[in-house]
């Protein structure tokens, strides 16, 4: 572990450095195990397959201790959900349901499961296990939550309500006993019931394998100790990253970027920042970005503070152990009322998958000032959400599709990868035609789709999916009109492409097809780095021996394939 800070943050808390790192690393992996239990108990492919879910680890405080390397979207948000519960006077034994993106959620089909953490000790008293020092939190996107919509993503939602079924915080289980009857509640508010139920189940158990784990290290380490250590893994984030702000120039940097209309009106959208690194802080403000939008890709403030966070862990190191110490010099601030901090009863299904990614773009433009060679070009900037459901409820499929990463100061983008607020992986073609009435055609890179530069914009991928019975079909992307940016001389990625039967549909849209209709997705491709002319020999063989056209391939026509 590469250690930057100059003082040992382990002396107030009484706790030596070795001992610091084996608890620090025990916490991660109880956040990481309860991941594996969550992805090995779950159903749907969504969470078994593409592992769209994250779990996390926080204190009695609702601090984050410890997280588990899953979607950057999910775990920058999750300490809303925490300070929700929290409100609601948890007690040992509870476990709270929530999606509510008022009220500590992010969008209504990632569904967050928060369990008080009270546990026994060896030879402890009868008492023991009645004090909560902690909370267990799993979030995952459901493949339905109700709605307009099979797959609860519709792309002309104008308000929540439309969007699915939406839980404030809500005791599941209670003083250890479930709560059959708020389980019934949910389950007759969704399409395909039966694996909704096993994907809650999957979450209590990740829930109830953090509580074990904990209970086994207080037993390990001793009770104070371990919760000392809780402390101490904070102060050292916290020193870390104010090292790494406080070695960027102080300075205000500003950028401003759009988003391809909201699902009502095709309009370019403005978000706008202003980032100030002020010594060891950095503070982020919003105010010039749009208003609330009658479409859904309205953005909760939790959403906007992930994408905050997740840019500076990128720009500083990103090694230093993710938790509540790295968000403490960070602060963000939107107007209420606007694309960013929307007001109730807001549409917000986009705002989690698409405006987020905008962020993320806008805050990176703008910390390039501070940073140029740690900012990548941009990358595809969309997760291109498809959803393809039936609307009596028999199957729900959900994906996002990769694309080409942006070129770096050093080396090309990544080819058909997730970029951004997401990290999940996609649904093998193998699973996705036994699970679902659906056949791909053509899964494959996109020629030619990363910018050009000194190093190349990642490429991005062309997914062709056939509908084998009436089905529903939504579709929430972005930079169909705006390419990736290329920066330092590199040129853009090229823009993606949605067609149903051959024939383009817009960026955002939501129809009815019939058996037999075929959807494609094309992904934008990263943006390049630098001049193109710089690219040496070695990298156009390369670029040749990949089946990937090259700078001379591409001005006379030319293809290897």
């Amino acid at each position: 572990m590469t250690t930057n800070s100059t003082t040992d943050p382990t002396d107030a808390d009484g706790i030596d450095p070795v001992t610091l790192e084996v608890l620090r690393n025990q916490l991660e992996s109880v956040a990481e195990e309860m991941g594996q239990t969550l992805i090995r108990g779950a159903y749907s492919p969504n969470i078994k397959e593409r592992r769209d879910c994250s779990t996390a680890l926080f204190d009695a405080e609702g601090r984050m201790i410890a997280q588990a390397e899953h979607i950057p979207v999910h775990l920058g948000a999750m300490p809303a959900a925490v300070d929700a519960v929290r409100e609601y006077d948890p007690k040992p034994g509870d476990v709270f349901v929530l999606n509510d993106p008022f009220t500590g959620g992010t969008h209504l089909p990632d569904v967050t499961m928060v369990s008080t953490i009270a546990p026994k000790t060896e030879g402890a008293p009868e008492s023991d296990g009645t004090e909560i020092v902690g909370y267990a939190v799993s979030r995952a996107h459901h493949a339905d939550v109700g709605g307009m919509t099979p797959g609860s993503m519709p792309a002309g939602a104008q308000e929540i309500y439309q969007e699915g079924l939406r839980l404030p915080p809500t005791r599941l289980v209670e003083g250890g006993e479930r709560r059959e009857d708020v389980q019934s509640l949910i389950l007759a508010n969704v399409r395909n019931p039966t694996e909704r139920r096993a994907d809650l189940r999957a979450q209590l158990a990740a829930n109830e394998r953090a509580e074990e784990r904990l209970s086994a290290l207080f037993d390990e380490h001793g009770r104070e100790t371990v919760l000392s250590g809780f402390d101490a893994v904070i102060d050292y984030s916290r020193e870390r990253i104010a090292d790494e702000i406080a070695a960027l120039p102080d300075g205000t940097y500003e950028a401003s970027d759009v988003l391809e209309g909201d699902g009502v009106t095709d309009e370019d959208i403005e978000i706008s920042v202003s980032v100030t690194v002020d010594g060891e802080t950095i503070g982020v403000d919003f105010s010039g970005t749009a208003g609330q939008l009658e479409g859904n890709l309205n953005a909760p403030i939790a959403v906007a503070k992930s994408a905050v966070y997740f840019v500076v862990r990128c720009i500083t190191d990103p090694e230093i152990p993710p938790n509540h110490g790295c968000y403490e010099p960070v602060s963000v601030h939107a107007p209420e009322g606007t694309l960013l901090n929307p007001d109730p009863p807001a549409a917000v299904v986009g705002g989690n998958v698409e405006t987020s990614q905008r962020v993320t773009d806008v805050v990176f433009t703008a910390l390039a000032g501070a940073a140029p060679e740690r900012v990548p070009a941009q990358g595809q900037g969309t997760m291109n959400n498809l959803t393809i459901g039936a609307r009596d409820g028999s199957f729900t499929y959900y994906e996002t599709i990769g694309g080409g990463f942006g070129a770096r100061a050093d080396r090309d983008g990544m080819d058909g990868v997730q970029v951004g607020m997401t990290n999940t992986l996609n649904t093998p073609i193998e699973s996705l035609e036994t699970e679902y009435p659906l056949r791909v055609g053509r899964y494959a890179l996109r020629d030619g789709s990363g910018g050009r530069g000194r190093f190349r914009g990642g490429l991005g991928l062309e997914r062709t999916v056939t509908v084998e019975q009436d089905a529903t079909v939504s579709l929430l992307t972005e930079r169909r009109r705006h390419a990736p940016k290329g920066v330092a001389g590199g040129e853009n990625g090229a823009v993606g492409e949605n067609l149903i039967d051959g024939d383009a549909v817009p960026a955002k849209t939501t129809v009815d097809v019939a058996a037999g209709t075929t959807v494609t997705v094309r992904t934008p491709g990263g943006g390049g780095h630098g001049d193109s002319d710089e690219r040496d020999g070695k990298a156009l063989e390369a670029d040749r021996s990949a089946g990937k056209r090259t700078d001379s391939d591409v001005e006379t026509g030319e293809t290897d394939r």
